[in-house]
């Protein structure tokens, strides 16, 4: 999609954020996160949204490539990462774990989203920007 400006972040965000109250409400809180991942995805596919999951974070170290175990759950139009969690209580660590893939992958925007609550608007999603963003006009 190729977007350029913050209120087409923006407005993607939306529909990322509508998606997953839209799982939420079909199936409500208490499951896998694998649940939740596996029905956002056929969500986001069905608004025709492009997206990549579960793929490897490329880490460069010192000039140098490195494989590592790092995972991010959805790259949604190559501008926003979504982490998703099906968690009691939402730690520090989920942020930063985002804020980092959201730095490797060069990306403006995250979101993190936790599916185990009663409302996803108000209490299970957060947004994030970095310096990406603050670029864009």
């Amino acid at each position: 999609m190729g977007l350029t400006t913050k209120k087409q972040l923006d407005e993607l965000t939306y529909e990322i954020v509508g998606s997953a109250i839209e799982v939420h409400k079909e199936l409500g809180p208490g499951l896998l996160e694998s649940i939740y991942h596996k029905c956002l995805k056929k969500e986001l596919s069905l608004r025709s949204i492009d997206f990549k999951s579960e793929f490897s974070v490329p880490l460069v170290y010192k000039n140098e490539p490195l494989e590592t175990e790092l995972r991010c759950d959805l790259l949604i139009e190559n501008q926003i990462v979504v982490e998703l969690k099906a968690v009691e209580t939402m730690l520090p660590i989920f942020e930063a774990q985002l804020l980092t893939y959201m730095k490797l992958l060069e990306v403006p925007k995250g979101i993190l989203i936790n599916f185990n609550v009663k409302n996803i608007f108000h209490e299970g999603q957060k947004t994030f920007v970095n310096d990406y963003f603050k670029l864009l006009p």
